[in-house]
């Protein structure tokens, strides 16, 4: 079982209750309360470089090109 997806894995030992149980202990990703991966970048789903004020959630490079949009202006 040389495989990156988590879910083709439980599909594959499904009918082995032990390992199955074992597999989802200790190989799942689990589900994060803070830090980085937490917040995500609403149109691209970066994680890195985060713009949360004001309730944008989006990354630095997201923010950038819809700025003018949202009623931001450049100075400088």
């Amino acid at each position: 079982m040389t495989t990156s997806d988590p879910k083709k894995v439980l599909n594959q030992i499904k009918s082995k209750p032990a390992k199955y149980i074992k597999f989802q202990k200790n190989n799942l990703p689990k589900k994060r309360k803070y830090g980085k991966t937490t917040k995500k970048c609403r149109r691209c789903g970066r994680t890195g470089a985060h713009v949360s004020k004001y309730g944008l959630n989006l990354c630095r490079q997201c923010f950038r090109e819809i700025a003018l949009k949202l009623g931001f202006k450049k100075y400088s």
